[in-house]
């Protein structure tokens, strides 16, 4: 913390971003792949657009927690819809089989997202400070 105070009173003007807010912005891709999971049609196409949004705003967050959580939220998500789209390509036309196939995503993805989501909330988020922008000087 004293870092902090420290960069504060050399007359920098970062910019502090608290701890709260750091877990907050990490559990964002969990809720939407929990909803998009549990409400398929037509959440889980609209989350797969959304859910890119959320991963270039979260992948470079100051505190670099952020993006790890993301990052690992990401891999699953895209690997449980990317796979389940290559199956169900070659599935008759049947409900049937897409139910199972979203009954197989959902045992995958909800149990791993809500510990990913126990593991956030048990984590040690401190506040980080955005250093401001420096320009590159000319040296000539």
């Amino acid at each position: 913390m004293t870092e902090f105070i420290h960069a504060i009173e050399d007359g920098e003007e970062g910019k502090i971003v608290s701890g709260a807010s750091s877990r907050r912005a990490a559990k964002w891709f969990n809720y939407g792949t929990l909803v998009a999971v549990l409400v398929p049609l037509p959440l889980a196409i609209f989350w797969t657009g959304m859910s890119m949004l959320i991963y270039a705003l979260n992948k470079h967050h100051p505190n670099p927690k952020v993006g790890h959580y993301t990052q690992w939220a990401a891999y699953r998500f895209y690997g449980v819809a990317g796979t389940a789209v290559a199956v169900a390509v070659f599935f008759p036309v049947n409900v049937t089989y897409y139910l199972v196939i979203w009954a197989i995503a959902a045992a995958i993805l909800i149990p791993w997202t809500i510990y990913d989501l126990y593991k956030i909330n048990h984590d040690t988020w401190v506040d980080c400070v955005i250093e401001p922008h420096r320009p590159f000087e000319d040296n000539q």
